[in-house]
């Protein structure tokens, strides 16, 4: 039996891991003719390559696809984690602009949230970090109005629904009094929307200060709101793995759980 899927990636993707746009203004500037593909124009993305093309944008050869990238950055509050914002608010690449190449981030954390962000020039590392199956804890300190018990907390280890949503069980430990606030640290597998949040108020908690200090092994540390800093190569290999220089980081496997004897 014939396969008859082209080889190679779609050009758009291609131009993206090279640095020339984001995936979608890839497509904006072939559907706008400044894209050549073995000397001819192209204009629809419909058209998958491989490194025998050769391909041109604006007239110069594509250069090679950048080596992967990885930074620590601490997003202060009042920021959007989005490449635009429908309401004309600051986003975090705006902050960014000139200072870091193109980038996107590996999560979100919303406009009223500080802390950790990660970002990537690799868009198959993001979608990567951001799978589910990848399993990394997410760590935050939560600061919460009111005095909360154990017995407040619990049904948040157990797993909550909101909104007829269902939250995975979290990790909550209960840090300091503090006035009339309380700081918590919450540790979560998945990140959907609005979570932390959402949840605390399923407990009768109000959050009025959320800060994530950890993404799986990388941590905020001492980065000041707005400081980022490049996660070394060493460091990348180390928790992703890479095979070569030149090639995409994976994951490592976790190890399978040990069988319990009878």
């Amino acid at each position: 039996m014939s396969n008859d899927t082209p080889k190679g990636d779609r050009i758009a993707k291609v131009l993206a891991r090279a640095g020339v746009a984001s995936r979608r203004g890839s497509e904006a500037m072939i559907e706008a003719g400044r894209v050549t593909v073995n000397g001819k124009q192209i204009l629809s993305p419909a058209l998958n390559v491989t490194s025998d093309d050769e391909i041109v944008v604006d007239g110069k050869p594509l250069a090679e696809p950048e080596p992967t990238r990885l930074w620590r950055y601490h997003k202060p509050l009042d920021l959007v984690t989005s490449e635009s914002d429908e309401k004309g608010r600051e986003t975090v690449f705006d902050s960014l602009r000139g200072k870091l190449p193109r980038v996107v981030s590996v999560g979100r954390l919303d406009i009223n949230s500080e802390g950790l962000l990660l970002l990537t020039n690799d868009g198959a590392l993001k979608r990567q970090l951001e799978l589910p199956s990848t399993g990394w804890l997410r760590k935050y300190r939560v600061r919460v109005n009111g005095t909360p018990e154990d017995h407040t907390l619990e049904p948040l280890r157990r797993g909550v629904i909101s909104e007829g949503e269902k939250f995975q069980p979290m990790e909550v430990e209960f840090d300091r009094q503090q006035g009339a606030n309380a700081w918590l640290t919450v540790g979560l597998r998945e990140g959907k929307n609005r979570e932390i949040r959402r949840a605390m108020g399923e407990v009768g908690l109000k959050v009025n200060r959320l800060i994530r200090i950890s993404y799986g092994p990388f941590r905020l540390n001492d980065l000041r709101p707005g400081e980022f800093e490049e996660v070394k190569g060493r460091v990348l290999r180390e928790q992703l793995g890479t095979r070569k220089d030149n090639e995409k980081p994976m994951l490592k496997k976790k190890p399978a759980p040990k069988r319990r004897r009878n």
